[in-house]
């Protein structure tokens, strides 16, 4: 959708994007707090999450969160929270003609909750059935292990379950009071601003919370697991694995570009060199690759199920592939597919007044950087060949790295598809 982005710093320390898009019918709203689990003793994890499920319940002016929710929601307007390691997010949609007062209710939500012993006795019940059901999710399960195998912040949703007893609703309270201040909020706000900017300004500096810090990213150091990671599950008739690359720094913005097109180069269609290879052969109905940054290093991994009879073979494309890389056989007009399949793609993820505020969201939430939108196209034609060698041979060089294993595994089989998959860090 075309937009305009503007960054604007706030009086009381918050600062965020307003991103105008002149015929847009609807409002979005993302704030957030840096108010993950990392800021909490382990025994405490759980209490980000809980914090952010009774947030969004009783406050000053609506006595039960029902209430409140109805509120909300009587135009059709939708609002939610996500918590991670290191944020939590609010959020809300509304049509554009309700915009102030839905954008008001997310405020008063923020500025003041009740935490109620009653709603947190409720929502305690419901996060238990949330971490239950996501406990189901092979790679989700496999994800943490693999996170905490290389030593960075995380717990699976069964040990979080177990940790869980350990929170109490002053716990939640405790949390709030340190990390919902305006020094560490930032917001990004999308739909048609126009004549709504000194409002909107208006609203957001006068929220009523404290003045605080903007907490730094943890200090995560990437280390190599003593052996690959092997999780048992009888249920399971095949293996979900990930592969893994770390890369002990940051990328380049022209190296995020490269690695752009070697995901789509290598997996994110039908022709690419891993999946059309692996699918002509009969071998995975599905493989996925990404890459994602942290604050002191950067990671490229592979991932999906196979049957254990089929793995070796997989795995022998995925070095073979990766091992034309390294050498540079790669054809000028495969480079050209990939840059025409990504700008395709980037065009299509801007479709809406959501996912164009959201690709804003994540890289500004990070590290404050605010990408231009109409200047991406530009840096994919501008990735070369020898942009995407030398990534994909850096991605490797700090041999950092090996395989995760979930469902129909045992230690013995773990290590010899690791040991196959040596030869990519060699």
């Amino acid at each position: 959708m075309k937009h305009t982005v503007e960054e604007i710093i706030l009086r009381n320390g918050a600062k965020g994007l307003l991103v105008h898009i002149p015929d847009a019918t609807v409002m979005d709203v993302y704030i957030n707090f840096r108010a993950g689990e990392y800021l909490v003793e382990r025994n405490k994890w759980e209490a980000p999450h809980l914090m952010e499920h009774v947030l969004l319940g009783a406050n000053d002016t609506y006595p039960r969160a029902r209430d409140f929710q109805a509120e909300v929601e009587k135009n059709g307007a939708y609002s939610n929270a996500s918590t991670d390691v290191y944020d939590i997010v609010y959020e809300t949609e509304c049509a554009d003609f309700e915009w102030e007062r839905v954008f008001n209710l997310l405020l008063l939500s923020i500025e003041h909750p009740l935490f109620l012993q009653e709603e947190f006795d409720a929502e305690f019940g419901n996060v238990r059935e949330e971490l239950s059901a996501r406990a189901n999710n092979h790679f989700r399960q496999l994800g943490a292990n693999t996170r905490k195998a290389y030593g960075l912040v995380a717990e699976t949703d069964r040990e979080r379950l177990e940790l869980m007893d350990n929170v109490t609703l002053e716990d939640v309270r405790e949390h709030y009071r340190r990390t919902h201040t305006t020094d560490n909020m930032r917001f990004v706000v999308a739909g048609n601003i126009g004549k709504r900017k000194n409002t909107i300004v208006h609203m957001l500096e006068n929220i009523n919370l404290p003045n605080g810090e903007r907490f730094a990213m943890p200090d995560e150091v990437v280390k190599q697991p003593v052996q690959p990671v092997c999780i048992l599950n009888d249920s399971v008739d095949t293996i979900y694995f990930y592969i893994d690359a770390f890369m002990n720094r940051r990328l380049e913005e022209t190296e995020v570009d490269a690695l752009g097109l070697v995901n789509a180069i290598l997996t994110e269609t039908l022709y690419s060199k891993i999946l059309g290879t692996a699918r002509e052969r009969g071998l995975v109905y599905g493989m996925n690759s990404g890459y994602q940054q942290i604050k002191l290093s950067s990671n490229l991994w592979f991932g999906s199920q196979v049957s254990v009879a089929n793995a070796p073979a997989l795995f022998d494309i995925v070095i073979e592939q990766m091992g034309n890389l390294f050498r540079g056989e790669l054809a000028e007009a495969d480079i050209a597919a990939a840059q025409a399949y990504s700008i395709g793609r980037y065009q299509r993820s801007a479709q809406t007044v959501a996912s164009t505020a959201q690709g804003y969201t994540g890289r500004y939430f990070f590290d404050e950087y605010v990408d231009d939108f109409y200047k991406i196209p530009e840096r994919i034609k501008a990735v070369t060949k020898q942009s995407i060698v030398e990534v994909t041979r850096a991605m490797f060089a700090d041999n950092l790295g090996g395989i995760g294993i979930y469902g129909k595994c045992d230690p013995t089989l773990a290590k010899k598809l690791d040991d196959q998959l040596r030869v990519l860090w060699k």
